[in-house]
Order: C-alpha cells, then structure tokens, then sequence
C-alpha cells in the first residue's frame, strides 16, 4: 500500500448531510473511514436518516483532478441510466473529499427528489477500537418513504398532527404508527 492510501486508511471523515427544503432542518452527523466507496456512504446516509435504499440515488461533486462536476450512481442491469455517471462503488470518497474540496449533493428518490447537503466538517484520527459508520448527533425525524417530495410531507406532517383531520386514520394505516418529526431519530448504521 503506498504512503498516501496507508496515511488515508487512518483517518475518518465527519460529515454534516442536511436534507434541503424542509424547515425545520433535519440533519445529521456521521463519521465514515475515508477509504469507504460512495456505495458505501450512500449506505451511511441511507441508515443515519432513516431511507429505506428503496429509490435510486446520485452524488454530484467536484472532481479536484478535473475541476468538473462529477455524478456518480448505480447502475441499472449493468448500464448507467445515462451518460457520464461514474458507478460509485469504483470511487474512494478520499479521491475528491478534501479540506479543500468539502461539499456534495446526495440525492435520494428521484421521484420525490430529496435533496441533501454533505459537508466534509473534520477529518479525523481513526480510533483504534472504534466501530464505523458512526453517528454523531442529528435532529429531527426523516420524511417517510414515498409520502411525495416536501408538499407532500408537510401535507403528511399536517394531518398526522390532527387526529380530526379527514385523513388521519388512512395516513396513520398507511405509516403505520404515530410520527412526530420533532423527534429526533438517528437511526443505527
């Protein structure tokens, strides 16, 4: 292993991924190896806000080599879903997360096209003993799956808060279970 990739094996990388267009923010702090893939912290992002990895999802970063905007992805029966995407399990978030190059998009559900805002905050010595992915702190709970973009999630909130409301009982069949969004819910990665 070469000194730059032995050097970068051995520390973590904290980040700050805010879910845009909802107020009040819902956000959360993890801690991931630097050496994890985009595959690896799509699946980070996917269990700190509570996504269920039932929607396809994108990055979009600067690639410091280039300067260009970089979409990285999935691909779908082996094809990208179109041209210049970057499958992103080939790519160590070490190759374009720097001090100087801190910020990505993530995009979850591209039907309901949430947004998020990834912050490189700190890199950091990896602690010897130390489980990662990690999660640091957050605030608030994450939309339900599917419940159709930030309308449809306030109309949600909206109703879930009214148990007089006309659809309080279909939307509590459909969800399951009573949600607060004031609830802070990190979950476990």
């Amino acid at each position: 292993m070469d000194e730059l990739k032995q050097k970068k094996s051995k520390v973590v990388f904290q980040f700050k991924i805010t879910l845009r267009d909802i107020k009040p923010v819902i956000w959360r702090r993890i801690q991931v190896p630097a050496t994890y893939s985009f595959w690896d912290l799509h699946v980070a992002i996917q269990g700190a806000m509570g996504w269920t990895d039932s929607h396809l999802h994108e990055f979009k970063i600067i690639n410091p080599e280039d300067g260009k905007l970089h979409t990285m992805t999935i691909f779908l029966d082996g094809e990208p879903y179109c041209d210049d995407l970057c499958f992103d399990d080939d790519k160590k978030i070490y190759d374009y997360f720097s001090e100087e190059n801190t910020k990505a998009s993530y995009l979850y559900d591209f039907g309901d096209g949430w947004e998020h805002d990834i912050v490189l905050e700190q890199i950091l010595p990896k602690i010897t003993g130390e489980k990662y992915p990690k999660i640091m702190n957050g605030e608030r709970a994450c939309p339900p799956e599917d419940c159709g973009s930030t309308p449809g999630y306030e109309n949600f909130v909206a109703i879930m808060k009214n148990k007089k409301h006309p659809e309080y009982k279909e939307m509590l069949e459909w969800y399951g279970k009573r949600y607060e969004p004031t609830e802070e819910k990190c979950h476990s990665v």
